[in-house]
């Protein structure tokens, strides 16, 4: 709302024309988020441990993560209101983009907090219930499918998903596409969940992640840029873009005190609010196929567990014991009995996520 304000006094002040650019929106957007949250970032981690609101260790997990007992957690907080601020500052509100992957953040962001608040403060050791949490994401998920679909401003791509790799290739779902949808946003939202287990690997990697998507939304909402690069033109996609580099600023920012050891975790606030607008933007953008590269590593982790669980009931059915093909998933737990240190997974991890990102950039050109 900022910019668009001072975007009014360019009759009156050349300079003021800045404001009309998305590149500079979203800079600025960055900047706010990532400033913001280091700044407040010490405020709500005093009041988190004033309130004794910290992480519960599972005893299943890794021996060494029993010294992160008590850590507060609800450090999502710090990410939602940065982003926020940063978004309301520099992004046009009305736009629909925006407004959707507003819902998506703040919706999946209050399911998270009230998992960590009957976990940290009512001492609740598995918090909301699982089914509650899916009740959330399948809801949501049916809500921004039903917009995208019947709102008249997604006319002719409204159930249409690009192709990677293909030139104007694009797969067309019908009325199923709200259901996939679903999935996508419930997929995703589960997925970063999962990996929010290391010292900043889930926060590290939507930053990339995010970073990835802001090119694409700049691109998807620049007709000439689309033209060229044979993709998608979504007129008004463009402002995802200073989300997406909000998301990116407040995750490096949030990165200051979450890195090893970490002076705070995000917990399900943060993870879920994180999943479900990484998954919403993909969404958004008709990149939903492109998602599985970008978010390489999280579907790692998702795949780790899957495999676990079902090897071990195959092997236990078979032959009356449990095996399993992981030390202990997810995946990054595996990597760490194996004898890395916690910060060596985390930035080897980082690297692949910035490698997959690159990947997914290349596709546009090769489309």
């Amino acid at each position: 709302m900022l910019a668009e304000f001072l975007y009014q006094f360019k009759d009156y002040f050349f300079g003021f024309n800045v404001f009309r650019y998305i590149t500079v929106k979203a800079a600025l957007a960055a900047v706010t988020a990532l400033l913001f949250s280091m700044f407040v970032g010490p405020k709500i981690i005093a009041l988190l441990k004033k309130y004794q609101i910290g992480e519960e260790i599972r005893i299943e997990g890794p021996a060494s993560h029993q010294e992160k007992k008590g850590t507060p957690t609800m450090g999502g907080l710090i990410i939602i209101v940065s982003v926020l601020l940063g978004v309301l500052l520099w992004a046009n509100p009305y736009n629909i983009y925006v407004s959707l992957i507003l819902l998506a953040t703040l919706v999946m962001g209050m399911v998270g907090f009230f998992d960590d608040y009957l976990k940290a403060v009512k001492k609740m050791k598995k918090g909301l219930v699982s089914r509650y949490k899916l009740i959330g994401q399948i809801s949501l998920g049916l809500l921004i499918g039903s917009i995208i679909y019947f709102h008249p401003i997604f006319a002719g791509y409204h159930s249409n998903t690009s192709i990677p790799f293909f030139k104007n290739l694009e797969i067309d779902f019908g009325f199923f596409y709200i259901f996939f949808i679903v999935f996508i946003i419930t997929g995703t939202s589960n997925a970063v969940n999962l990996t929010d287990g290391l010292d900043g690997l889930a926060t590290g990697l939507c930053a990339i992640a995010f970073l990835a998507f802001a090119v694409m939304s700049y691109i998807t909402g620049h007709v000439e840029f689309s033209n060229y690069l044979n993709i998608i033109y979504l007129p008004g996609s463009e402002e995802l873009t200073v989300f997406c580099m909000a998301a990116v600023g407040a995750g490096i920012g949030f990165l200051w005190y979450n890195t090893y050891p970490a002076q705070v975790f995000m917990g399900d606030t943060g993870s879920l609010a994180l999943g479900s607008a990484l998954g919403t933007v993909a969404v958004l953008l008709k990149k939903e196929l492109l998602l599985a590269i970008i978010g390489g590593v999280f579907i790692s982790e998702v795949l780790s567990v899957i495999i676990q669980t079902t090897y071990f009931k195959y092997s236990r059915k078979k032959y009356g014991e449990g095996k399993r093909i992981f030390k202990m998933a997810p995946l990054h737990h595996h990597f760490e009995l194996q004898g890395w240190h916690e910060s060596k997974v985390v930035v080897r991890f980082w690297i692949i996520g910035f490698l997959l990102a690159l990947l997914s950039l290349t596709t546009f050109k090769t489309q």
